[in-house]
């Protein structure tokens, strides 16, 4: 018979390398977010720049909630969460209707999170010596 403390170590192990890469995402998402913030500012104008900010802090909140999301699975039989599409499709309703957002900064600031994540794909598919 095998030690319950035994079989806990690897999976308490896997959840912390879980959450040092969700930490890892979230500030380079973050980072990211900043410096595209400070590129659009200076190429375009504060209008469009604040309009990227509020989609890239949508998806900072969107990857957040996928990450808890990620965290609960097999916890659980829940299903499919809408709620992160809900907050996608309201950005985009929230552009659209409201005369001072646009809808292009606005998305392509949602999308930062998933440059951040090709980023650290990237970055981790290299091998370091």
């Amino acid at each position: 018979m095998e030690n319950p403390e035994v079989l806990s170590a690897p999976a308490s192990n896997a959840m912390e390398d879980y959450y040092r890469l969700q930490a890892q995402l979230l500030r380079l998402t973050v980072v990211f977010s900043a410096i595209i913030f400070f590129s659009v500012w200076f190429g375009y104008s504060l209008h469009i720049a604040l309009n990227y900010l509020i989609g890239a802090c949508v998806g900072v909140v969107y990857l957040r909630m996928l990450s808890k999301n990620v965290e609960r699975l097999g916890q659980s039989a829940g299903g499919v969460s809408g709620g992160r599409l809900a907050l996608v499709a309201l950005l985009i309703l929230v552009a659209s209707q409201w005369n001072q957002l646009e809808i292009m900064p606005a998305f392509l600031g949602f999308l930062t999170y998933k440059a951040a994540l090709i980023g650290y794909t990237l970055w981790a598919a290299i091998p370091s010596d």
